[in-house]
């Protein structure tokens, strides 16, 4: 049933990103830093950092939004998906490979109406950290090169936004629209996304099946969801960093700034280099391939339906 699909999708999304987040956050991190200003050298280095300036909580700043959100970003991700493919069957048929791909098309589509805005507020949490280490980096070295009474003077504290003050000034200053920066980065990275991992997917977790009337044991829906997923997210990598990078509305010093998809594209190879685009990709890959194992696993286990299954029991 279409609730029960929606609980198992949110439940999924909560459990999932729970695991994952600390390497979410590093690989955002590590995606929007820029040459010349380079704070982190990789997943290890950036995780340590924060736990030293920020503490243990620093990498579960902007989790909130996330697990807000997720709940219904997961939950419309799945069910669409089912649904689609409901719909592009023919009298139960098996769903040829293109059929299956424009289910996920479907899916992908869908979910950028919660993907977008959610991943706006958390990479503007998720980066202060990196920011604000810049600043008091680039504070110290001036210091150093300047005067004494400079030098002794201590840098201002700067106090980081919360996602409810980033929203409202979103929502003054641009509207909804400034919910939705990126929003044709976002479909670009999760239409593809999808089109990858639910047919990978699908076809991975057949394999484990005996029947196909029987559900595959969990431990193959589990690996079935860390391979596509994993996959599915270091082939759409170049469209992640472009995304991350037009989403932030700070910038460190001397980093530049984009006015859109192509031009963005264009300054991050030739200022960086084609390497650029796969910038955390293997912590993409860490973040996807539990998460989406994870998901399907409570997907197709059904936690949903057990529990609705108990709640009339309960009454009786």
């Amino acid at each position: 049933s279409l609730p029960a699909k929606l609980i198992n999708g949110g439940i999924a999304g909560l459990i999932g990103v729970t695991c994952v987040f600390p390497i979410d956050l590093a690989k955002t991190r590590l995606q929007n830093q820029q040459n010349g200003q380079r704070m982190y050298t990789s997943l290890s280095d950036c995780l340590i950092k924060t736990i030293r300036s920020e503490g243990y909580f620093g990498m579960y700043r902007g989790a909130a939004v996330n697990l807000t959100l997720v709940t219904p970003e997961k939950a419309i991700k799945l069910a669409a998906n089912d649904f689609f493919r409901h719909h592009l069957s023919k009298d139960g048929k098996k769903l040829t490979l293109l059929r299956e791909m424009l289910a996920g098309c479907g899916a992908g589509t869908c979910q950028v109406i919660v993907t977008t805005p959610m991943e706006m507020l958390k990479i503007q949490l998720q980066d202060a950290g990196r920011i604000a280490a810049q600043k008091k980096l680039m504070a110290a070295q001036a210091q150093i090169s300047s005067s004494p009474a400079a030098a002794a003077a201590e840098p201002a504290v700067e106090r980081r936004p919360t996602a409810t003050q980033i929203t409202r000034e979103l929502l003054r200053s641009k509207g909804i629209a400034g919910l939705y920066k990126g929003l044709g980065a976002t479909l670009l990275r999760d239409v593809p996304f999808s089109i990858v991992y639910f047919p990978l997917f699908a076809n991975l977790n057949k394999l484990g099946q005996k029947d196909p009337n029987v559900k595959a044991p969990f431990y193959v829906s589990f690996l079935s969801g860390c391979v596509a997923g994993s996959t599915a997210a270091v082939a759409v990598n170049p469209c992640d960093v472009i995304k991350t990078r037009l989403q932030s509305l700070q910038r460190g010093v001397n980093e530049d700034t984009y006015s859109g998809i192509l031009d963005c594209t264009k300054k991050i190879w030739q200022r960086e280099g084609p390497t650029a685009f796969f910038k955390g990709a293997y912590c993409r890959a860490l973040v996807i391939a539990p998460l989406f194992g994870i998901a399907q696993v409570v997907y197709f286990v059904g936690i949903a339906e057990f529990l609705l299954d108990m709640l009339p029991k309960r009454r009786a």
